[in-house]
Order: C-alpha cells, then sequence, then structure tokens
C-alpha cells in the first residue's frame, strides 16, 4: 500500500500542472539568465512570480555565495502574498569561488485573468564561470589586507547568507494549516450542495435507513459510504486534472448527461411511491444485511458507485483544490486537503444516514419528506438537460416539475389548521405557475401566441452578428488585408459551456466593441463541420478561443467558459 499511497500522492502534485494550457511551459517560457553580477528571472507577458519562491543557491561545492536585495514586489496575488511583473534583478557577489559554478534558481510562475492558476515551484540550473561572479566586498578586503586567511568552515555545504530584502528561502506566506484546512472543508460542504451532490442524499436515505439498527449503526454505515465517495472524488480530481479540459467536456456530450438525467427521474418516481427500485437478494443482503462486515462494505461500495455522478459539478472544485495542492508543493499536505475535502461533502450524508437510521419508519412525514426529495431529484435531472433541448421542451420541463411540485406540496388535499393551510396556498401558486409555463411552451412549441405579451419587450440581438461562420480561410484574407487580427470561436453542438458564452460573454457591448475595432471574427464547428481543422488548430477541448494574425499564426488561445471581465483580460493581454 505504501507504493500506491507515494504514487497518489505524487500524481496529486503532478496534476494540477498537467491540467494548464498547452503554450506555457514554466521553463521555457521564463528567462533565467545572469550579467554583470545580477540573477535576472523574467517572466512573459500575462503572467507573474510569486515572491515565496524566489531564490538563489549554490550548488556546486567550495565558497558561498551572497544574495543583495532584489527588485522590490510591484503588486500582490489574491491571497496577499507579494509577486512581480516583468523581471526579477537579484545581485550576487561570492568567496572563494573556483571554475564552473552551479547556480539553482528556484521561481514560482503563475498565469493571470480568468482562468490562470500558479504552476509548481519550478528550478533551473544556472552554469555560470566564476569570474562572471563579482567578489564580495568582505572577501575583497580580506585579500587586499594582510590579515591571516580566513579559517576553514566547519560547515561544507554551500551556504547563502540572509540579508534584508534577499531572495533566500522562506516559508510562504498566507493562512496557516488550520485556516486552510478550514477553507477546503467549507469548500466541500458547498460542493454537497450542487445539483449533482444533493440529489443524492435521499438515495443515501433509502440505502442507510432501509433497515433498522439504531442511529450508532446508521452513523457507522453512512461514514464508510462517505469514505467511499471521497475515494471516487480524489481518483476524479486526478483524472481531471490529468486529462485537462478534455474531462470537463465529456461531462458535457448527451452520452453522459441523458443516461444520468434518466437515471435521476428513475430515483425520482421510485421515491415519489411509482414503484420500488429492488435489488437482487444477493446483492441487498450485501449492501444492508447479513452482518455488519457485509453491511458496512456494501455501504463503501456504494459510495464509489454514487461518486462518478456527481462529475459535472465536484470536477471544477476539486481542480480548484488539485491547483492549490500544486501551488503549495506539499504532498502529503495535498492528500490530508482531500480527505477533509471529502469530510466536508459528507457531513449531510453523515446526518441524513445517523438520523433516519434511528427515526421510526412509517409516517405521513416520511412520505411526504420522501416526495419532496424526489421533487429535487426530478428538478436536477430537468435542469442537467437544459442545454441539449430546444428551448420549448425547457419551458415543458419547468411546467412538469412545478405542477409535481404543486401536488407533492398538496395542491389538491384538503387543508386543515394554519400550517395545513399555508402549505396549499404555496402549492395552488405554484400550479398556477406550472400552468403558466406550460401554455409558454405550447406557444414557442406551435409558434402561435395564447397569452398577451409586452410589446415593450425589446428586440433579441445576434451575439454573432457581422461574425463569418465556419470560413476560417475567409477570415484569415479579410484580416490580412483589413490588418487585423483573426478571433476564432470553436464550439460544438453538445458543448453546454460554449452555450454559455454565447449567451453571457460575445453579446457584452465592449467585448462586441473590441472585436469590432481590432478582429475579424469566425465560429468553427471542428466536432460536426470543420473537423479537417481539429487537428491544424489542436482542438482538445470545447470551447476553445484563438487570437491569430492575418497570417495563421497563434497569439494566445484560452480554453473554457469566461465571463466578459476575463474575456476582455484575454483580448487585450499584451
Amino acid at each position: 500500500m505504501r507504493p500506491l499511497k507515494a504514487l497518489f500522492l505524487m500524481l496529486l502534485v503532478q496534476a494540477a500542472a498537467l491540467a494548464q494550457p498547452a503554450d506555457f511551459d514554466p521553463e521555457k517560457s521564463v528567462a533565467v539568465g545572469l550579467a554583470k553580477g545580477v540573477v535576472t528571472v523574467t517572466a512573459p507577458p500575462g503572467s507573474h512570480l510569486k515572491q515565496s519562491f524566489m531564490q538563489v543557491e549554490l550548488q556546486s561545492k567550495g565558497g558561498r555565495i551572497h544574495l543583495g536585495r532584489m527588485t522590490p514586489p510591484d503588486g500582490k496575488d489574491d491571497l496577499g502574498e507579494a509577486i512581480w511583473h516583468g523581471s526579477v534583478r537579484i545581485p550576487i557577489t561570492g568567496e572563494g569561488l573556483k571554475g564552473p559554478v552551479a547556480l539553482a534558481v528556484t521561481y514560482q510562475p503563475c498565469l493571470e485573468g480568468e482562468g490562470g492558476a500558479c504552476y509548481p515551484p519550478t528550478t533551473r540550473t544556472l552554469l555560470v564561470k566564476a569570474s562572471d561572479i563579482p567578489e564580495s566586498p568582505a572577501a575583497a578586503a580580506a585579500t587586499e589586507s594582510a590579515a591571516a586567511p580566513e579559517p576553514p568552515r566547519a560547515v561544507a555545504a554551500p551556504k547563502v547568507e540572509a540579508v534584508p530584502g534577499a531572495a533566500v528561502p522562506r516559508e510562504p506566506s498566507g493562512p496557516g494549516l488550520p485556516w486552510t484546512l478550514m477553507l477546503v472543508f467549507l469548500a466541500g460542504m458547498g460542493a454537497s450542495l450542487t445539483p449533482c451532490v444533493y440529489p443524492m442524499i435521499p438515495i443515501t436515505l433509502a440505502i442507510i435507513g432501509a433497515k433498522g439498527g439504531g442511529r450508532a449503526r446508521g452513523l457507522a454505515l453512512s461514514a464508510m459510504l462517505v469514505l467511499g465517495m471521497g475515494l471516487t472524488y480524489s481518483v476524479l480530481g486526478v483524472l481531471a486534472a490529468r486529462s485537462g479540459a478534455a474531462f470537463g467536456a465529456f461531462a458535457q456530450k448527451p452520452a453522459f448527461l441523458i443516461p444520468v438525467s434518466v437515471l435521476f427521474t428513475a430515483f425520482a418516481l421510485s421515491l415519489f411511491g411509482a414503484f420500488e427500485i429492488a435489488l437482487p437478494q444477493s446483492l441487498a443482503g450485501r449492501l444492508q444485511g447479513g452482518g455488519a462486515r457485509k453491511g458496512f462494505g456494501g455501504a463503501f461500495v456504494m459510495g464509489m458507485v454514487l461518486g462518478p455522478l456527481s462529475a459535472p459539478c465536484v470536477g471544477p472544485i476539486v481542480g480548484a483544490v488539485l491547483v492549490a495542492i500544486a501551488q503549495k508543493g506539499d504532498v502529503l499536505l495535498g492528500g490530508l486537503q482531500l480527505f477533509v475535502f471529502a469530510l466536508g461533502m459528507g457531513v449531510l450524508f453523515l446526518v441524513v444516514g445517523t438520523f433516519a437510521a434511528g427515526l421510526p419508519r412509517s409516517g405521513e412525514w416520511l412520505t411526504r419528506f420522501k416526495r419532496v426529495m424526489g421533487l429535487v431529484v426530478l428538478a436536477f435531472a430537468a435542469w442537467n438537460l437544459r442545454l441539449l433541448v430546444p428551448g420549448w421542451a425547457n419551458l415543458a420541463a419547468g411546467s412538469l416539475v412545478t405542477l409535481v411540485g404543486a401536488a407533492t406540496l398538496g395542491a389538491f388535499e384538503p387543508a386543515g389548521g394554519f400550517l395545513a393551510q399555508v402549505r396549499k396556498a404555496l402549492a395552488l401558486l405554484l400550479l398556477a405557475c406550472g400552468l403558466l409555463l406550460g401554455l409558454r411552451s405550447l406557444e414557442a412549441a406551435l409558434q402561435v401566441d395564447l397569452l398577451p405579451r409586452s410589446s415593450a419587450a425589446p428586440p433579441v440581438q445576434d451575439a454573432h452578428a457581422g461574425w463569418m461562420v465556419q470560413d476560417y480561410e475567409g477570415a484569415l484574407r479579410k484580416a490580412k488585408a483589413e490588418g487585423k487580427l483573426v478571433l476564432v470561436d470553436i464550439y460544438a453542438e453538445w458543448c453546454a459551456q460554449c452555450k454559455e458564452l454565447d449567451e453571457e460573454t460575445w453579446p457584452d457591448p465592449a467585448v462586441k466593441g473590441w472585436i469590432a475595432r481590432n478582429a475579424v471574427a469566425v465560429r468553427l464547428d471542428t466536432d460536426g463541420k470543420r473537423k479537417d481543422l481539429a487537428s491544424a488548430l489542436r482542438v482538445q477541448s470545447y470551447p476553445t478561443v484563438i487570437l491569430m494574425d492575418g497570417e495563421g499564426r497563434e497569439v494566445r488561445r484560452l480554453l473554457g467558459f469566461h465571463k466578459p471581465e476575463g474575456m476582455l483580460g484575454f483580448l487585450n493581454r499584451g
């Protein structure tokens, strides 16, 4: 198990770096050099260097170096840590250096703008001549004086002398371990409230609370289920980081979303009482009966099975945790963070499993509670397909969910008592909303007007007015003739984030204004209509936005959905 654990923790650190854009290399994109006794580290535009990991050490044996005051930082990042843009200059002097000298220069580069992230600290070896490093004032004075030579040092290891403002190793600033773990724990609790995870809670109720045994057994079983889910989430996080945006792209495809929605619809109907999901007798015995060992093992396996269904929502959160792990560079701390994240995500499961196991198994309250949770699961099934179906189908799905909600709250039942009357009033309101949505759906499907509409409604503007479609070659010719850039929006019909880009970002007046002034915009469906360009443009995920010059040379690219502010930052980057 120890070799597997070491391999898993090592992947956590490497995973976040593999998920970053392919056009930035932490070694090749950052320049490191020595000239006139100054080590210079230069970050390209659109990135910065963190002060926390900036250092220069002597790798060669014999002699030592002294670091002077480095260039003052010119800003702070979102965590309040000092950073540099452009070049960092670190004066260096030496004592007793001979022959070739190897300097280890360590820095941490970070990409800026929406979707940017920090790479793990990078160490580069700089080979120079001893004569390229000026002699320190103390050594020069000792040489010129008639004093006896300095006695040999007791410690032969290379030494970096600390002076105020020098680039020496220090602990990264920021919150301590308890606060970091608290933030990760809260992130896990937030993940449990996402549309992909929250509907699993009633399923946990059905599994853990299906058989008596008291709250102690319910707590133990639900804890095993949470551990199983935590294992699956950790594996999903590593796969998401290693595959980059390709993992998110698969989670948007109909081949993934439709089966998940069908499965949750079946769960909802079961909670409504339409039928009971009965497992084979042998499997049911392993999950819930036959002894403590089988029950605990079954709960653990069930947690692993439920984990993949949460991938569309939990994957980005786990990815953010992995980026933070890579930024710290501590694999043990990274493993602890993922474990705490799983604990935070399992709080609601623990509460439901514990109290459900100790509650009575019959009564009106249990029937109504199961129906309410079935409504939540059904709403998620409809929400999951919102970008795959036409507008009238979304309205119809909303109408269906609302009408089911009205029935669940008792719109057609007699109400006795104040609370029952309040519940029925809310149910009648949902009934009215459901009927209205149904009529609007019918209007959209048949293209008729059954209800009056406001005449003041502004006309819908085409977000892609003036864009070229599928004509990549024509866009290049036009941009070259007009002396402009080419903005290439690469999309796929099944891509949910592509549609969010169309709805939120491209219609923005500032984004449209920048494109009108500076670029020729073209939309390419390289998944369906222009497959011939997928390889040439190195398309690995959707959406992908590329800026090119008129000759077709790539300037920079942006992966995934970004809001107008992030898109403007990408477009205006130097």
